[in-house]
């Protein structure tokens, strides 16, 4: 694919996205971009998600990287 952003570093976790019960964020690490991608994608059909997001690719270190925020309490919004 190559569409990774290179020698960008996640933001630290936020409280506000933590701050009860049922609210995850989860940090991927995949072998490659589509690996990270469909992960990501597979996420969104089981919980509400912040969506599809970046993936990284850090300099000197293995695979990549993607972050999404969920809550494991609801289910995905039915499409229109």
């Amino acid at each position: 694919m190559g569409t990774a952003v290179v020698g960008t570093v996640m933001e630290p976790i936020d409280a506000q996205h933590i701050s009860e019960p049922c609210l995850v964020v989860l940090d991927i690490t995949a072998a490659d971009e589509t690996t990270a991608l469909a992960a990501m994608a597979a996420l969104e059909l089981h919980w509400a998600t912040s969506g599809v997001g970046p993936v990284r690719r850090e300099p000197g270190a293995a695979g990549v990287k993607a972050r999404i925020y969920a809550d494991t309490r609801r289910r995905p919004c039915a499409s229109a």
